[in-house]
């Protein structure tokens, strides 16, 4: 059994020597596998040495250099992310860190192996060694490195895999392997700014071998298993080696000197006479048309702005706000039942609303109140089209995605029929979330607007293989939104007498007050957590207790409003067991409870709809397309536990591409780049007031920076020196566009530079006269 070390109590931290002293003490006493709940402590598992026997230790959050001069015998596990200097001069130990690790990963080692499944930070691998009395080092990375990696290498293996690193330049960060004169770095990927005094090689079968013998077990070590045959594709792969000294030297004779330079190549053709020959022509010091050396373009909505790509369902919230300042209220408040038809139960109520946090109002005061926007849409109506009938989609499950889903196709006159186990719509969002947090005309609200659209209902119908294949003959497509109510319990002695939260919030919610005793205990403090303690209090009970493993993930208003109605939150608890009497932790308290609610997650329960699926981790396996067959979809917690707005992205998504294969186009998502800060001028924007924001978010038009979308603020128009801008309208369109004369322009760029919105954009103009 492993020996357990906790290193906080209440709100003291114990400091690293008194931990290093504990685990000394406890090896004395023939300890040798230890489980440490580290709060930053330094040092962990090095330098320690066991005569009768390995050393083990299983760490979350230590702080820096863990497994620093670790020895042979010595495994070392880390449960997340870690610190710096993680492996500093590693003598032998093995460590595997399941997260990212920070700069100077593997700093000095000389034997031993270093497993990562994340990323490693600056100057990673740097100064590796190997003594040849000792099996060479190894520093395996599952994604990439940052800048200075394997600097002053001398010896031992790496291997960066380029794992969800498409984004980086180089999977090696800029600048590796300065300095390097031996060991070798096997890497896939992208790959720039390597030192020249290194080379860069295919791969011979000695190569080939290593990475395959050595792949699989690294991959089970970090958990990443799912990966192994994209890396086992050894076409994708390199490596880079120093260049012996005699390479080096011979690089060096061969650069011309100054003199030579200017003598042979400089004057003869002009300064770029290498290049191409100079014909001479001078071009003007102010140059129109042609013969500007930059031209501008106006690339209105060509970037997201922050809070559009911080939202999963892509809501343009800066197009709505352009809208209240242009006075088209009803289009503002219509927008957004475009992408989901909740904008008040979720965007404006339970959402976590990513997109103010996203918000580039946050770096001058306070993110614009797209929260309270949402709920302006609550009670708003659309147009809908006449149905035809000659597209017909099941939607299975009425949760939020397939709601939302059902909505948007419904939208776009598709003939649509929902299929409900349950005898109420709406899923979790009606049945699990408690009504302290949505209020219960909202929900009640934007439901009925979805049933009164013409969308079919098929209540009570539990759909099965056999049903689902039914389904395929009789409906264009299917989508399965079927959610995850199957509840996770881990193997806690006891667990049976676990009360199930969903069940219990349902009943809630639906006006009945079941009995929970006095004393209730909720294993989970997140949202759910709270919605049970909110409901355990409105049925009488009169000590409520939620404990959780690490800090509380609910909102903090959400946890303020239970810790008001006198719940206590415990954090870090460990739950032993379960008794009759109630909660046993593992530090030996008993927190005493007439019901126990455990609300840590669901899975979905898939056996009876798609008995041979893959799953991973319980839930289903769907594609980027979310897609299972030519025919069905897959979208929402059956596929991964998340927020609903992702739920409601992915419905969204999935109405697109069915709707752009029922009319024979092609499907062509919004490329989800989101605006770089320094396009944007944020000069023009200071600090105000919001007490108005929070009251009147209709009225927030004019704090919205409407980033990436032109705000026709007439700026550009205004401060062009050569007045070659004009704004041009569109009646028919009922848009307007600004647009720069070539024959007035200058390329002087102040256009670009004074657009708030960073619409404006300078360009090298590709044929100037005289280049």
């Amino acid at each position: 059994m492993s020996f357990y070390i906790k290193t906080v109590e209440g709100n003291q931290r114990q400091s690293t020597q008194a931990l290093l002293q504990q685990i000394y003490a406890a090896m004395e006493n023939g300890e040798r596998e230890f489980v440490i709940d580290a709060c930053g402590q330094h040092d962990i598992g090095g330098p320690l040495w066991s005569a009768d026997g390995n050393l083990e230790f299983t760490v979350n959050n230590p702080g820096q250099r863990v497994g620093s001069m670790a020895m042979a015998g010595t495994t070392i596990i880390v449960e997340g992310s870690a610190s710096a200097d993680t492996g500093w001069l590693n003598a032998g130990g093995e460590i595997i860190v399941k997260g990212d690790s920070g700069d100077t990963t593997a700093h000095c080692a000389a034997a031993g192996k270093i497993f990562v499944g994340g990323r490693v930070g600056t100057r990673s691998g740097s100064l590796m060694k190997h003594d040849p009395a000792y099996d060479a080092p190894e520093f395996w990375v599952l994604k990439n490195t940052g800048s200075f990696s394997f600097e002053f290498m001398g010896g031992g293996t790496a291997v960066v895999c380029g794992i969800d690193s498409e984004e980086f330049d180089s999977v090696l960060g800029d600048r590796a392997c300065v300095g390097m004169v031996g060991g070798t770095v096997y890497y896939r990927g992208k790959a720039s700014g390597i030192s020249p005094a290194t080379k860069i090689m295919d791969l011979d079968d000695a190569d080939k071998k290593f990475l395959a013998e050595g792949m699989p077990g690294f991959l089970k070590k970090i958990g990443r298993e799912d990966v192994l045959n994209e890396l086992l594709d050894m076409s994708a792969w390199k490596k880079v080696v120093a260049k012996t000294y005699q390479e080096r030297m011979k690089s060096k004779s061969n650069k011309k000197g100054m003199n030579n330079f200017r003598m042979g190549d400089w004057v003869q053709g002009g300064i770029f006479g290498d290049i191409f020959p100079d014909d001479g022509k001078v071009v003007n010091m102010i140059n129109r048309a042609d013969a500007r050396l930059r031209v501008p373009e106006w690339l209105n909505s060509m970037f997201m702005a922050p809070c559009e790509a911080g939202c999963p369902a892509g809501i343009p919230s800066q197009t709505r706000f352009n809208l209240l300042r242009q006075g088209n209220v009803e289009d503002a408040y219509r927008l957004i039942l475009e992408y989901t038809p909740f904008p008040g139960s979720v965007c404006g109520s339970v959402c976590p609303n990513l997109c103010m946090e996203a918000c580039t109002r946050c770096m001058i005061d306070s993110a614009a109140n797209i929260k309270g926007l949402g709920r302006m849409s609550t009670f708003v109506n659309v147009t809908l089209p006449a149905i035809d009938s000659n597209h017909k989609i099941a939607v299975i499950g009425s949760g939020v995605g397939g709601l939302t889903a059902a909505w948007l196709l419904r939208l776009r006159g598709f003939d649509v029929t929902v299929f409900e186990k349950d005898d109420v719509v709406g899923g979790k969002l009606v049945n699990a979330v408690s009504r302290e947090r949505l209020e219960t005309k909202t929900i009640e609200a934007e439901i009925d607007r979805i049933k009164n659209s013409g969308i079919k209902f098929e209540l009570n119908t539990c759909v099965d293989k056999q049903k689902l294949d039914q389904l395929e003959k009789e409906f264009d497509y299917v989508i399965l939104a079927i959610g995850a109510y199957q509840p996770k319990l881990p193997p806690w002695e006891g667990k049976e007498k676990i009360a199930s939260y969903l069940d219990f919030l349902k009943q809630v919610n639906a006006g009945k007050r079941p009995a929970v005793g006095k004393k209730v205990v909720v294993i989970g403090c997140g949202n759910s957590g709270m919605d049970v303690v909110f409901g355990a209090y409105a049925c009488g009970a009169e000590q409520v207790t939620a404990i959780d493993i690490q800090q509380p993930a609910a909102f903090k208003n959400e946890i303020e409003h239970a810790e008001r109605l006198g719940a206590k939150l415990i954090w870090p608890a460990f739950t032993d067991k379960i008794t009759d009497k109630g909660i046993l932790l593992k530090d030996g308290r008993l927190l005493e409870a007439d019901t126990v609610f455990c609300c840590i997650g669901e899975a979905p329960i898939l056996n009876p709809i798609l008995p041979e699926k893959e799953t991973d981790r319980g839930y289903l396996k769907v594609g980027e397309d979310f897609r299972l067959s030519d025919k069905v979809f897959a979208i929402g917690d059956m596929t991964k536990l998340g927020l609903l707005v992702a739920a409601i992205g992915a419905a969204r998504e999935t109405s697109m591409r069915i709707t752009a294969e029922c009319r024979n186009e092609v499907f062509a998502p919004r490329p989800r780049i989101r605006i770089p800060h320094e396009r944007l001028s944020l000069g023009y924007f200071s600090a105000v007031d919001t007490t108005e924001a929070v009251e009147k978010p209709e009225q927030d038009f004019n704090r919205c920076i409407s980033c990436g979308t032109c705000r026709d603020c007439e700026m550009c128009l205004r401060t062009c020196p050569e007045h070659a801008i004009t704004r041009v309208v569109s009646a028919e369109k009922g848009t307007f566009e600004y647009v720069s004369d070539p024959d007035l322009c200058i390329g002087c760029g102040i256009c670009a530079g004074v657009c708030p919105c960073g619409i404006w954009t300078m360009r090298d103009n590709p044929t100037p006269e005289g280049k």
